[in-house]
């Protein structure tokens, strides 16, 4: 049955409170929880963080909004820090980068499915190739600088094989902005689409900014600082999709719908009840502020939001290994380029993007380095290297 979001009104905003005790829950399992719980908590996580980000772009430029938006950030704040909280220590922090990107790929591949828009389907299977890669060059370093098997935390779902190579990824920025969808004409899936890929790929730039540093191998640090330096291109392509003329409480509005419909879709598919009892209250915090914001506009632009958003949500969103597809993507289109806001063939590249990738490249590619020799096996280098001692 589908969540209809215009008249479900959810948990009060005023009863929307927390102790410092029960924003620390247990965390997940590393090995005994599926790995679609923790894709969901990274994902959710860096759906709250685009929440708090937004709000707070929006409060430097509207004065009248800024207790409203004051109000609901500090609830999400406390969602954001519960959920992320979720992530067990005994993952370490290159573990961690393992889901990310397993987040990346495998809910971007989910997307660009059922994305209703052939040219943002098209710029969500671009991006998908390049995750992809990103997944395999941190599986070699996992491997090699903490001897651990990346599938260990995949759990099979997801290959471990190069993409589009990230040395060849690093474009002008030019070559990064795409054509923004027109709110007008735009379904509203595709509106959920565009928001949650902006917000996930943000939040994974900002996590290899943090961690990167905290490494003491140098070809890891430089690997970090490559990879981090694609996710600012990807958040700058995900964002450009978005309508800029959309006024500030349009966009909260969808980001809202946004938080609505990512919760929904978890407390479909969770499978750890500990967890979906989180998904299920937040959900029904997230409807809360749907309709708090739902109220302002209302109030301030004198629209009803059914101009933005249908009276139920699509369906949910899969969480599952997309592997059949991601394969045929990898085989159909490894070999497109960006120029501008359109997708070429290889020959066909900008100057602008050659040049910049020349120089940069110019005193090496960690991501190559880092993948010299490297083909993934159940097992690590050192287990194998011990067989071959014995």
């Amino acid at each position: 049955m589908a969540l209809s979001l215009l008249h479900t009104p959810g948990y009060p905003l005023d009863q929307q409170r927390f102790s410092w005790r029960e924003l620390v829950q247990p965390s997940i399992s590393k090995l005994d929880d599926d790995a679609f719980t923790r894709v969901r908590v990274i994902l959710m996580n860096g759906i709250e963080t685009e929440a708090i980000r937004f709000s707070h772009m929006a409060a430097r430029q509207n004065a009248a909004l800024r207790l409203p938006l004051a109000q609901i950030r500090r609830v999400e704040q406390h969602q954001a820090t519960m959920v992320n909280w979720l992530l067990g220590a005994d993952h370490s922090p290159l573990e961690t980068t393992i889901g990310y990107e397993q987040v990346a790929i495998e809910l971007t591949a989910s997307m660009a499915l059922r994305e209703p828009d052939p040219y943002l389907a098209q710029t969500f299977r671009f991006g998908l190739l390049e995750d992809f890669d990103h997944l395999y060059r941190y599986a070699a370093l996992l491997d090699r600088l903490e001897g651990k098997d990346a599938n260990n935390i995949l759990q099979s779902y997801t290959d471990i094989l190069p993409g589009r190579p990230t040395c060849v990824e690093h474009r002008a920025p030019e070559d990064d902005l795409r054509r923004p969808y027109d709110t007008a004409q735009s379904q509203f899936l595709s509106k959920l689409h565009v928001l949650t890929l902006a917000g996930s790929e943000y939040q994974t730039h900002d996590y290899y900014m943090h961690v990167g540093p905290l490494f003491s191998d140098p070809l890891a640090r430089q690997l970090y600082a490559e990879i981090a330096s694609i996710e600012e291109q990807h958040v700058t392509q995900y964002e450009s999709l978005l309508d800029p003329q959309q006024s500030w409480l349009a966009q909260w509005l969808l980001h809202e719908a946004t938080e609505v419909y990512n919760y929904y879709s978890c407390v479909e598919q969770e499978t750890n009840p500990a967890i979906k009892a989180i998904w299920e209250r937040f959900l029904d915090y997230e409807l809360g502020h749907f309709h708090a914001v739902a109220a302002l506009f209302q109030q301030h632009e004198g629209r009803d939001p059914a101009e933005l958003v249908t009276a139920d949500l699509p369906p949910p969103m899969e969480h599952k290994s997309q592997r059949r597809f991601i394969r045929q993507t990898l085989e159909q289109e490894l070999g497109l380029r960006a120029r501008g806001a359109d997708f070429v063939g290889l020959d066909e590249e900008s100057q602008a993007s050659l040049a910049y990738r020349t120089h940069i490249n110019s005193e090496g590619m960690p991501s190559e380095r880092v993948a010299s020799g490297y083909v993934w096996r159940p097992g690590t280098e050192l287990s194998r290297s011990a067989g071959l001692i014995h």
